[in-house]
């Protein structure tokens, strides 16, 4: 039997009544006072987020931005340092390795952040692809990573730092930021739909800076968010997670993150078979659903019209924000047209649905 791994902030996961979880390999919070009110906090006020899962890597060398610029569907030569930019690592068919995030620090230093299930994949991945003058460095085990999220953020993180934070545009970053005394990479860019921070900070000193970060938004009503939240607040937000949106069997185009695929800017892997589809469409689509009959769409429930199966849902619940049975499902593009008339299979039954808009939150013009 193999033991989870666990994070630095799990010695304080008892004291602030978490429920724990099997995440890929992990013990998590799953929540702590419950789903639907974190995820109301987050959009109302503020939510912590312990997700030090997550992996981080450097890279650097000389021939680093080649190194990426093959690896990653975005164009990273369009950084500039103090940016951060969401892409995607892909296969020759152009099935997805992991979506992540770019850092770049400048010079000829980058810092990459991954998905937790996908660290030792990912790594191979890297290695495998390596050429030139590049190192790679999995700095995972030594960094924690605190995400506080939600309209109150600027607000509360104000009163630990004096880095202009509420100056920090979307995918921007300060790289050495001093937070509650301690030397923090602060980001801005969130996977909640609200505006918000990520703090990576050295592991040893994650708890202080977690319990800092919650005392100060006490006025603010802020709370410690789980698993269960920042799942219904992505996919409100229409944020892929990997392993239900993308896959090794699912395209960035079929995703919907054509956006992210830049086949102008030069080779890289999966370029031949993304440009073909961001040019002529994907055989399939993902879609927005939402349900018309009494029924909860769920992750692999097959879609159908008149009775042939045309996709399956990747992610579904009930929006916590507007109490609607929602989902993204991923079918045939013939289908994808808005308010075509669907079925979904709950239970043994085929029930009705209709597909819609997507994003089915957005937040708030300030």
């Amino acid at each position: 039997m193999s033991t989870l791994k666990r994070t630095p902030l799990y010695p304080l996961y008892d004291k602030y009544g978490a429920r724990v979880i099997d995440f890929g390999g992990w013990e998590l919070p799953v929540q702590f006072s419950g789903i639907q009110a974190e995820h109301e906090a987050v959009r109302t006020r503020a939510g912590l987020f312990d997700v030090s899962h997550m992996g981080e890597v450097n890279v650097s060398g000389k021939d680093a931005l080649a190194f990426l610029q093959k690896l990653t569907t975005n164009d990273v030569s369009k950084l500039v340092p103090g940016q951060a930019q969401y892409s995607l690592m892909c296969y020759p068919d152009g099935g997805v390795v992991d979506d992540l995030l770019v850092y770049f620090i400048g010079g000829d230093r980058y810092m990459l952040v991954i998905n937790a299930s996908n660290i030792d994949k990912d790594l191979e991945w890297l290695h495998v692809n390596k050429q030139g003058d590049v190192t790679i460095e999995d700095v995972s085990d030594q960094t924690s990573l605190l995400a506080l999220q939600g309209p109150k953020a600027v607000s509360i993180l104000s009163k630990l730092t004096d880095a202009p934070i509420g100056e920090l545009q979307p995918f921007r970053f300060i790289p050495d930021a001093s937070v509650a005394g301690f030397g923090a990479f602060v980001s801005r860019t969130g996977y909640t739909g609200e505006d918000g921070f990520e703090l990576y900070i050295g592991s040893g000193n994650a708890q202080a800076l977690w319990e800092k970060l919650l005392e100060a938004g006490t006025d603010d009503g802020i709370m410690p968010i789980g698993l269960g939240a920042r799942d219904t607040l992505r996919f409100e937000a229409r944020l892929p997670l990997y392993g239900q949106e993308l896959s090794a069997a699912i395209t960035p185009i079929e995703a919907g993150l054509g956006f992210f695929v830049k086949p102008d800017k030069g080779e890289f892997i999966g370029r031949d078979v993304l440009a073909e589809q961001k040019l002529n469409g994907a055989p399939r689509k993902l879609v927005g659903i939402e349900m018309i009959d009494r029924g909860i769409p769920r992750t692999h429930y097959p879609v159908f019209s008149d009775y042939k199966q045309i996709g399956e849902v990747t992610t579904g619940t009930q929006s916590p924000t507007y109490k609607t049975n929602v989902g993204l499902a991923l079918i045939d593009k013939a289908y994808a047209e808005l308010g075509t008339e669907l079925f979904v299979e709950i239970r043994g039954k085929q029930l009705r649905a209709k597909v819609v808009k997507t994003p089915f939150y957005t937040k708030a013009k300030a």
